[in-house]
């Protein structure tokens, strides 16, 4: 495994982090086996949401944090911690959003699943409009006081959205932001346009999520073959399957079924290394469900793809940086 920097702070994290949404794991133990087997390949950063649990079922929200706070009750000082808050979490009028309130009662009951005095880097899940990034940044400064967490980081933020947030931290003499978590991947190339420059330009890291495109790069997915039933695409968007597999999309995946055979590698690990030979991007988070899922994608890092396999990537997905929702028709293919 390769560790670097994270983003604009020097702690240490892996290139390939794994990600606890577990929407296609239901099973207490092979979750823990999963994390562990993570752990074993080196991976010392596990990225997490106060809503983040099993399947999509609003019930199970917050089992991810409760099961990895038990696997790391003896190895708490070797493992990296994100969490994330705003997102809904349930009915009342305070379970969402930016509010003081909201972000402080939320770390508080992260902290108690995780059953850890701090969370290293806690992220606000989304942009929040319901208020302002100073009410916001002066709550997650005073966490930082507290020792409760280390460091700030946003998700799914523009880069507009992201210099301002630097702007108002500066003016409240609060600590930075290190790092910002978009999607990422040959299917979706959106954020090179604005927010590469932007990392260049400030070195705050960028954590790729979604690096297999909502697992259509992972080999499960073949244009002209209908997806598998009990998946993903099979079930919850089997609606929208035809409409993705056609175009750019198609090709793009054929091409890295082809030179993932001319490697030798899996198609997941090519396209995870393909994420990662981009200067700006820190990390990319795995969505493993399970411990050979997370075991083939640790090895991304070993796979060096030439220039000549890096400009054939680039090319047949070089339209795939428009914005999806206008070449698609649709875009969610930067979810989870």
């Amino acid at each position: 495994m390769e560790y670097v920097n994270f983003g604009l702070s020097s702690m240490k994290v892996s290139k390939i982090a794994l990600g606890l949404g577990f929407r296609g794991q239901y099973d207490p133990a092979d979750a823990i086996k999963t994390i562990t087997c993570a752990f074993d390949q080196g991976i010392n950063l596990i990225d997490c949401a106060n809503v983040y649990g099993f399947g999509d079922d609003r019930k199970n929200i917050g089992t991810s944090e409760e099961i990895l706070g038990r696997v790391i009750k003896h190895c708490r000082d070797s493992v990296v911690i994100t969490s994330k808050v705003s997102s809904e979490v349930g009915e009342s009028p305070n379970d969402y959003g930016g509010s003081r309130y909201h972000i402080i009662n939320q770390c508080e009951k992260s902290l108690s699943r995780l059953d850890t005095d701090r969370i290293d880097v806690y992220l606000l899940h989304e942009i929040n409009e319901d208020s302002s990034m100073d009410e916001q940044f002066r709550a997650l400064e005073d966490l930082i006081r507290q020792g409760k967490i280390l460091y700030v980081g946003v998700c799914n933020y523009q880069a507009w959205q992201i210099i301002e947030a630097v702007g108002v931290q500066k003016s409240l003499g609060a600590q930075s932001l290190i790092t910002a978590q978009n999607p990422y991947n040959l299917l979706n190339r959106q954020i090179e346009t604005e927010l590469f420059p932007m990392a260049k330009s400030t070195d705050i890291g960028i954590m790729a999520y979604s690096p297999l495109g909502v697992g259509l790069l992972g080999g499960n997915y073949l244009p002209g073959q209908p997806a598998p039933k009990e998946s993903l695409w099979g079930t919850n968007r089997k609606n929208f399957y035809d409409q993705y597999m056609q175009g750019d999309v198609s090709r793009t995946i054929l091409t890295v079924k082809e030179i993932s055979e001319e490697l030798g590698v899996t198609m997941s690990q090519l396209a995870i290394s393909w994420v990662l030979s981009h200067p700006e991007i820190t990390l990319a988070i795995s969505g493993a469900d399970n411990a050979n899922q997370i075991k083939e994608v640790s090895k991304s890092v070993e796979v060096k793809l030439s220039d000549e396999h890096l400009e054939k990537l680039n090319y047949v997905s070089r339209r795939l940086r428009l914005d999806l929702d206008l070449y698609l028709g649709m875009g969610d293919i930067g979810e989870g």
